[in-house]
């Protein structure tokens, strides 16, 4: 018979293992449902969104909630009317074309212009949840463009 020694070593280094894999990731206060999966074509890594208010012609506001893994982001992108990001937990990143990357995070409320192209997502470390609010949206809503490269993802500008 082993010693219980031989089991105990193992056993520490691998929960020593599986809590650090775990301390990476910060649990995140979710106000919102996790919603539904974003389209592939539009994300880089999981992002999943809940509507929260639906398109209508009295309002004319799109408001939702947009969770992002660690080191998932939107694709390069544009709104006609622009777009305002409420962000309620985690930390992220939001570039606008032609600026740097900005690192966001819990609290920051971000406005992105009309036409203008930017992306947004989540850090490598954490996740990140955002509320988006679109208004106007009689204008439209979104244009999808290009997959955001690692090379502007990872980069500090």
């Amino acid at each position: 018979m082993k010693k219980l020694s031989s089991y105990i070593i193992p056993l520490i280094v691998l929960l020593g293992i599986l809590q650090i894999g775990c301390a990476e990731k910060k649990d995140l206060n979710f106000i919102f449902p996790q919603g539904k999966q974003g389209a592939k074509e539009n994300f880089t890594g999981n992002a999943w969104n809940t509507e929260l208010v639906a398109n209508d012609s009295i309002y004319s506001t799109v408001v939702g909630n947009v969770y992002f893994e660690p080191g998932a982001r939107s694709n390069w992108h544009t709104h006609p009317a622009g777009q305002i990001l409420v962000i309620t937990d985690g930390v992220g990143y939001h570039q606008i074309k032609g600026q740097a990357r900005q690192t966001i995070k819990k609290g920051d409320v971000i406005k992105c212009p009309p036409n203008v192209m930017h992306w947004h997502g989540a850090s490598p470390d954490s996740g990140m949840l955002q509320m988006y609010i679109l208004p106007k949206t009689e204008k439209g809503i979104v244009t999808w463009l290009q997959k955001v490269t690692e090379e502007e993802y990872n980069s500090i500008n």
